[in-house]
């Protein structure tokens, strides 16, 4: 939440990682185990959310957050891109996880996006939530016609797409049609690389735009 805050304070966007607690919270963290973050081995989603926000992050004073602790304290005052994990192993259900990201945005009122590697939650979306903008996660070595059958299934109205497939013709086919976000840009060098091919960049440590 401490990150949360500096980006408010510099007037940036936010995008953060969401996976599921064994009680069906929607939880802000990124890896499947608690392992690299917290020094401890289990999974994040064998745990309850109560559990979950008593893990300090990296040897700070920072906690596992719940979903509706960031939105009360992001208020609407910079846009946020909300990215669903789910197990490598791919047995988390992607639908419980879009219900609970659902319930704590329903009185949001800021701009906020939901996106995912797994195209059926932003499937799940389209029919649930029509109003809350959509996107399919690629990363840069998936197959085409996997890539083809996961943009047909999700429905998405934006892509974020891993910086080293930026300059394939198929991402300029797709920006055609809609905006397309690019990760994780980390310094100058991949910025300017990666500036033609995307409208958004997610950035972090010295991939921030020039002032």
């Amino acid at each position: 939440m401490g990150s949360v805050r500096a980006a408010i304070d510099a007037d940036v966007g936010i995008e953060c990682d969401l996976r599921l607690s064994r009680d069906g919270f929607a939880m802000v963290f990124h890896d499947s185990s608690l392992e690299r973050l917290c020094g401890v081995r289990v999974e994040a989603e064998s745990l309850h959310a109560a559990a979950l926000m008593q893990f300090r992050l990296a040897g700070s004073d920072e906690r596992i957050a719940w979903l509706g602790d960031l939105l009360a304290l992001v208020d609407g005052r910079v846009p946020l891109l909300l990215e669903l994990k789910r197990r490598a192993d791919g047995t988390t259900p992607i639908e419980h996880l879009c219900r609970a990201t659902l319930d704590a945005l329903r009185r949001y009122r800021g701009p906020v996006g939901v996106m995912s590697f797994d195209p059926r939650a932003p499937a799940w979306l389209a029919r649930h939530a029509p109003d809350i903008r959509r996107g399919l996660v690629i990363g840069e070595r998936l197959a085409a016609i996997k890539r083809w059958s996961a943009m047909q299934l999700a429905d998405p109205q934006f892509l974020s797409v891993h910086r080293a497939a930026l300059d394939q013709p198929w991402v300029a086919r797709a920006r055609r049609r809609m905006p397309v976000t690019s990760w994780t840009i980390r310094d100058a060098a991949e910025r300017r690389a990666a500036e033609p091919h995307a409208d958004v960049l997610i950035w972090e440590a010295d991939g921030r735009p020039r002032a």
